[in-house]
């Protein structure tokens, strides 16, 4: 599963690192879906994700870790949108070639030279579609 969650209002709070700390903490908390690579740009996110619970529905699973990462930042004014954007990816190849083009969203937004130097980024587990 390919996921797109937005700040609310698009604010740019997003690409910091304890804000990157804290998701990866809420993700690893949140086990009943699992999270491949993940990059943050500063107002949304993208990862790839794959249930380890089919009983846990994606928006149960997203509404989790957004309510765990905003009890953990009360004190800021990090909030997210309501809803999100997901979508079902066919193949390994269609992950790869995803994750290619979503690392490259910092360049093209002209936050970096290279997708390299992108710092708000990782992979938590290997995935299989």
């Amino acid at each position: 599963m390919f996921l797109t969650v937005c700040a609310r209002d698009r604010t740019r709070w997003l690409a910091n690192s304890e804000a990157q700390l804290d998701l990866v903490n809420a993700w690893e908390q949140a086990d009943s879906w699992i999270v491949g690579h993940y990059l943050l740009m500063p107002d949304h996110l993208h990862l790839f994700c794959a249930p380890r619970n089919p009983t846990v529905s994606i928006a149960r699973w997203v509404s989790f870790w957004k309510s765990t990462f905003r009890r953990k930042n009360l004190h800021m004014p990090w909030k997210w949108q309501t809803n999100f954007w997901d979508t079902h990816l066919r193949s390994d190849e269609s992950y790869a070639a995803k994750w290619e083009y979503v690392s490259f969203n910092p360049v093209r937004a002209g936050l970096v030279e290279n997708a390299e130097e992108w710092p708000f980024k990782g992979m938590l587990n290997p995935l299989r579609f």
